[in-house]
């Protein structure tokens, strides 16, 4: 035992009294008390995949066939993708019978020789599990015989009682959240355990507070993350009153200011904003969320607290990252990206970030961290955060914005201070948007004693037609719905160069418009956005 970590200890112990027989399993059900519905679409595409034997989870691909749990393979979230089971949704979605006799098998298998991999016991990955098969006992498990199903009930009490255990989780971040939705499925699912209850709801009021800003932003400050958090709070609510119990306050008022706080962070396609290790999503996963949320109506113009600036006016909208990087701790998806900025037109993006690959390899991942991968300012080829594994080194601690509205027009003034220690240096950004949303211009400036070499990126959505004009001061961009639009810019030298999108379900190839300034040149760029005709 480590003295220096009782709690720990503690926990561990209880862990392992919980796998005991002879203490832990009492009668084993022979069915839920409660049913447990998954209320989240799944994908069909995805299903026929799981058929095939291929899980795709974050932009990267694992096999899973019967046989094979006990091979190890994939990247970590991958693999708690795989342990998970939240993919028996898409094989639902399928709805076959081969689907159904494929997620019975898989399931059969795991429970007959539980994998070696230590990520098939993280709490999230329980709890995930848990409210998995619960959520889909009546499509793989209802008609069964009867030593499936009493072998399934024996592994939900055994994994209930080690997830009960365990808690609070050591994950200090959203992942805690599955953890708990996993107990409490459990708790309706199995009342005669009411200790399941009891210990969540010790937790869950502590947690909600913990991880919800004041303004609705979730504390990992990533869209993605916000949508997978509101999706378990929602989940947690329905829960809760399916087995009778009322939900604490802090949740009912975490739900109510996140799911606004979502709609700022939404482009005009309905699909997300490529901050902090977010993809695209599904639009109408998004809708779903918030109908589930029962928060109608538009979000605010900003997160003050979370550091999100939304610009719109007619059909433009730009959503702009003003805010410090996740604390330590909750900052294991963070990206350099401070002050990054998107654009949309419409259904229509035109200014994007690279987006992620949560699941991919070390490099990808860190490739999709990089400053240099989103739309905003870069000093000396070096990035604003430093990149760790799991999480940010250095990074930028003085970041603020003031913003001004008057006749629908906006004004945004934001700096940040990730380039003080290695350049002495501070980024500031300009923005401005007309009330029709049809100019937009911006102005970057280094604040430093001594000049630096920058360079300024603005990437473009893989959709988008980029033709640089032949006076070499101007990129001509064409939209996929037919819009044009024109950037131009002053003190830099303008040109395009290939990018990647990693925003949608593949990585595509993709361009960028890159302004490069010099260090003995004018340490600001102006620029600007502007429809054509």
């Amino acid at each position: 035992m480590n003295p220096a970590d009782p709690r720990r200890w503690l926990r561990d112990a209880r862990r392992v009294l919980a796998r005991l027989p002879s203490l832990s399993m009492g009668r084993v059900p022979d069915a839920p008390a409660l049913p447990v519905r998954d209320p989240w679409p799944g994908d069909p595409g995805r299903g026929a995949a799981l058929l095939k034997g291929e899980l795709e989870y974050g932009g990267a691909t694992r096999p899973l066939l019967p046989g094979q749990w006990q091979d190890v393979v994939g990247s970590t979230l991958l693999r708690a993708c795989a342990h998970g089971f939240t993919w028996l949704r898409d094989l639902r979605a399928l709805g076959t019978d081969a689907a159904r006799l494929r997620a019975r098998q898989l399931v059969s298998e795991w429970i007959a020789a539980p994998p070696q991999d230590a990520i098939a016991y993280r709490p999230d990955v329980i709890g995930a599990r848990i409210t998995a098969w619960l959520g889909h006992y009546d499509f793989f498990a209802a008609t069964a015989d009867d030593a499936f199903r009493q072998r399934l009930m024996a592994r939900l009490v055994s994994d209930a009682r080690g997830l009960s255990a365990a808690l609070p989780a050591e994950e200090v971040d959203a992942r805690a959240l599955t953890a708990l939705k996993g107990l409490i499925a459990a708790a309706v699912a199995l009342p005669e355990h009411t200790g399941f209850t009891v210990r969540a709801l010790k937790f869950l009021p502590h947690e909600v507070l913990r991880q919800v800003l004041p303004d609705g932003c979730h504390v990992e400050r990533s869209p993605a993350a916000q949508l997978a958090a509101l999706q378990d709070l929602t989940e947690i609510r329905a829960l809760l009153q399916a087995g009778q119990t009322q939900p604490p306050q802090p949740l009912t008022n975490a739900i109510e200011r996140m799911a606004p706080a979502l709609r700022v962070l939404r482009h005009g396609d309905g699909g997300l904003a490529l901050f902090n290790g977010t993809r695209e999503e599904s639009g109408t996963l998004i809708d779903q969320v918030l109908t589930q949320a029962g928060r109608g109506g538009r979000g605010p113009s900003a997160l003050i607290d979370g550091g999100f600036q939304r610009l719109q006016a007619g059909r433009s909208v730009l959503i702009v990252d003003c805010g410090a990087p996740p604390p330590v701790g909750v900052d294991r998806y963070a990206h350099a990206g401070t002050l990054s900025m998107e654009l949309s037109i419409g259904r229509d993006r035109l200014i994007v970030n690279c987006g992620a690959y949560p699941a991919g390899s070390a490099e990808w991942r860190d490739a999709a961290r990089a400053t240099a991968a989103h739309s905003t300012l870069i000093i000396g080829d070096t990035n604003s955060s430093e990149l760790k594994p799991n999480g940010l080194g250095r990074r930028p601690t003085d970041v603020k914005a003031q913003r001004q509205e008057a006749n629908g027009a906006h004004w945004l003034e934001a700096h940040h201070d990730g380039w003080m220690k290695p350049f002495g240096a501070v980024h500031r950004r300009r923005l401005y948007m007309s009330e029709s949303g049809e100019d937009i211009r911006g102005e970057d400036v280094i604040e430093a004693a001594q000049p630096q070499p920058f360079v300024l990126r603005f990437h473009l959505h893989p959709d988008v037609q980029a033709v640089l004009q032949q006076d070499g001061e101007a990129v001509l961009l064409r939209l996929r719905s037919g819009g044009g639009w024109r950037l131009r810019a002053d003190h830099a030298q303008l040109t395009l160069e290939e990018s990647v999108y990693l925003g949608g379900a593949e990585p595509r190839r993709t361009e960028q418009v890159v302004l490069i300034g010099h260090a003995d040149g004018p340490q600001h760029v102006k620029w600007a956005i502007s429809k054509v005709g």
